[in-house]
């Protein structure tokens, strides 16, 4: 399969993409918590939702995740042995529930 740019229009991403529970392991490397339950608001048109319903495309060098309503860019995030890079310029706000102990 072949790399969808960027700039590709959006009905051209309807069928190559997974949902953002594909995020869960990458996103525990780095983080502490699941992430897939954590609530995004997307900056281009104010949809908010859990994670798990972003629209995920990894045939890049990352993973990109997209606005299940407007397919706007939320996150990316690009992982090299010991680094990683996250990019959520995309997101308004990331609401995170946490445990109470």
């Amino acid at each position: 399969m072949t790399t969808l740019p960027v700039d590709t229009p959006n009905d051209a991403y309807d069928d190559a993409h997974e949902d953002g529970n594909v995020l869960a392991g990458p996103l525990s490397e780095v983080f502490a918590v699941d992430l897939t339950a954590a609530i995004a608001t997307c900056t281009n048109c104010g949809t908010a939702g859990p994670v798990a319903r972003l629209r995920v495309y990894g045939r890049g060098p990352g993973l990109i995740a997209r606005c299940p309503n407007c397919t706007h860019i939320v996150l990316r995030l690009v992982r090299s042995p010991g680094t990683a890079w996250l990019d959520l310029r995309g997101t308004v706000s990331l609401r995170i529930a946490l445990e109470d102990n």
